[in-house]
């Protein structure tokens, strides 16, 4: 299974095209894409009208959606928010740092397109996927 950051969905839905959008694409009809709840927020709160608000909503609601945190998992990303502040990372968002705490706790792939989560793959062993898989 694999999890699709908001980076990726919020391109696909502004109709750009790139290899992160492709894939996407082409999981949506081939394998099971996972939502995250805080995705979930991420993507909806951006669109404009309540057409393509209820559009959207309508779409992801057919995918499993899943609640990206708790308490252990909160622990979880903070350690290995601080394991890349030791390294000379600072990650931006801490969304991002749950979702790929998430995704490592879980084994899941994670289909992204932002800059965030390439520290993540190198230190914390973070499984993306990549234009080869894609």
């Amino acid at each position: 299974m694999i999890l699709v950051d908001s980076s990726v969905w919020i391109a696909y839905f502004n109709g750009q095209i790139n290899w992160q959008t492709n894939t996407l694409d082409t999981l949506l009809h081939e394998a099971p894409v996972l939502l995250g709840d805080l995705i979930l927020v991420e993507i909806l709160q951006g669109f404009k009208t309540n057409k393509e608000f209820d559009a959207a909503r309508d779409l992801l609601a057919v995918l499993d959606c899943v609640s990206l945190n708790s308490c252990s998992l909160a622990v979880a990303s903070a350690t290995n928010y601080r394991t890349m502040r030791r390294q000379g990372i600072t990650v931006r968002k801490t969304i991002d740092v749950i979702i790929g705490t998430y995704c490592i706790e879980n084994d899941l792939s994670l289909l992204h397109d932002d800059r965030d989560f390439n520290p993540m793959e190198t230190i914390l062993g973070l499984q993306a996927v990549t234009p080869e898989m894609g």
